[in-house]
């Protein structure tokens, strides 16, 4: 009895091992099929979205733009970015993913591209609203879509991935813009900071017929996956999801709005916002006042900092992980980095100085930034987790507008953004006071599934 109770059971270990080995293999499959072209895709979005930052270097003397103009037409975008996220994320579950994304990514290219095009303020202004518009819920849509194929135990790393794109971004893109600008300027008598916006912008347009191609609404649309793992695909997300309600758009948004987690946590990521916005609208204005005078040399200079924020993006994450802890892992290293960043100023010209303080500021705003995003997921209540992301998406999205527009203001008037950087750090440390006194410990929960959802 007892020896067939023992074999039983070896078969039942046996089984499960071969179970997850093939899980395993199709999730691998899955990721190969479908992230690359979302980390892509999501490389685009964040160039098209710091660009500005150094195209500003050229634009402002060529159109006789402020500091005041150009920080509040970078920040003014994400005023129609907060108020068409959440409804572009409920289109999105109607139509599909590949409409949705086709539709995102043609016209923010678009309007990328007519930016070249702008010679007064309130054009800069318009095109800027235009472009929140249409971008408008590219980044809750693909935290969307990664539901639709992995389950809550593997999507932590996917995410983590498509995260990734945001410092790879600024490693790639400042020597990219840097060399267009100083290589194209003047080439058919345009400004090299025309050509940027032109060359940076219409790829995307592309792009977006490219995922449209190649990127199904979800396992049972893979043409790549045959019936036994579309069949194991669905099955694992059943079980992922049992026991769960699923109220409609309107019901479940009411339990976000209702849920006083939900503005906690936005004040916490507007706070997350504003430190990761600062950083990288401002960067390469803040690097050429240390007399670094070529625009191509600027470009090489900010690929470092951001070196160091990909990083923190992976050294934080897996720290929080081994030391099962989210609060001071978020909170302690965005006021670090907040607190580096306002250093610079403190410095003047000396270069390596300030380079160091940029690259620990980097290290530590993106890694505690993108670690923020395993938080809500297991502290929001489960009806208000799926609103309640897009709604805390939306509402801290509004720190990439006061951040950049206030500097810009500041800096106008007092001639440097010293004191702008005083007051975003003053922000963070409330930021991350908050999640070390309003978020308990014990709602945090981090097992196994959470803790690689860090990432």
């Amino acid at each position: 009895m007892i020896r067939a109770r023992s074999l039983s059971s070896t078969a039942a270990l046996v089984g499960n091992s071969s179970d997850e080995m093939v899980e395993d293999t199709v999730f691998r499959k899955i990721s190969w099929r479908v992230m690359p072209l979302i980390l892509v895709a999501y490389v685009c979005a964040f160039l098209d979205r710091i660009n500005i930052g150094y195209a500003q270097l050229q634009m402002k003397h060529d159109l006789a733009f402020s500091d005041a103009v150009y920080g509040l037409g970078a920040g003014i975008f994400f005023v129609t970015y907060l108020l068409f996220e959440v409804p572009s994320n409920l289109l999105l579950e109607k139509i599909g993913a590949r409409l949705t994304f086709l539709r995102i990514m043609v016209l923010w290219g678009m309007a990328s591209a007519a930016t070249a095009f702008v010679s007064a303020p309130w054009q800069f202004y318009a095109i800027r609203l235009l472009l929140g518009v249409f971008e408008a819920g590219f980044f809750p849509g693909i935290i969307l879509y990664l539901t639709y194929w992995y389950p809550s135990q593997r999507r932590g790393r996917v995410t983590g991935l498509f995260l990734f794109g945001m410092p790879i971004t600024g490693v790639l893109g400042g020597p990219l813009s840097g060399a267009i600008m100083s290589g194209m300027e003047g080439l058919g008598g345009m400004h090299g900071w025309q050509w940027l916006f032109l060359v940076e912008g219409l790829p995307t347009v592309l792009l977006g017929f490219v995922l449209y191609r190649m990127l199904p609404d979800g396992p049972a649309r893979a043409s790549w996956l045959n019936s036994a793992e579309k069949s194991m695909v669905q099955k694992v997300l059943a079980a992922d999801h049992r026991g769960e309600t699923k109220p409609g758009h309107h019901g479940r948004l009411a339990a976000a709005l209702a849920d006083p987690k939900t503005y906690v946590l936005a004040f916490i990521y507007f706070c997350c916002a504003c430190a990761v916005y600062t950083l990288t609208f401002w960067l390469p204005t803040m690097i050429k006042g240390l007399g670094i005078a070529p625009i191509a040399t600027i470009g090489w200079y900010t690929a470092v900092p951001y070196i160091f924020g990909a990083l923190g993006v992976l050294v934080i994450s897996r720290s929080s992980d081994r030391f099962k802890e989210r609060r001071w892992h978020v909170g302690g290293t965005l006021a670090l980095g907040a607190i580096a960043l306002a250093s610079t100023s403190y410095l003047g010209t000396a270069v390596v100085p300030v380079m160091v303080l940029l690259c620990v500021a980097s290290f530590f705003i993106f890694g505690g930034g993108s670690l923020f995003w395993s938080i809500p997921p297991t502290y929001l209540d489960r009806n208000a987790a799926a609103a309640g992301i897009a709604v805390i998406s939306s509402l801290g999205i509004l720190g990439g507008f006061v951040s950049p527009t206030l500097i810009g203001m500041i800096k106008g008037a007092t001639g440097s953004i010293q004191m702008g950087l005083m007051g975003l750090t003053a922000l963070v440390i409330c930021g991350g006071l908050t999640i070390l006194l309003g978020l308990p410990k014990s709602a945090l929960r981090v097992g196994p599934a959470e803790g690689a959802s860090a990432r």
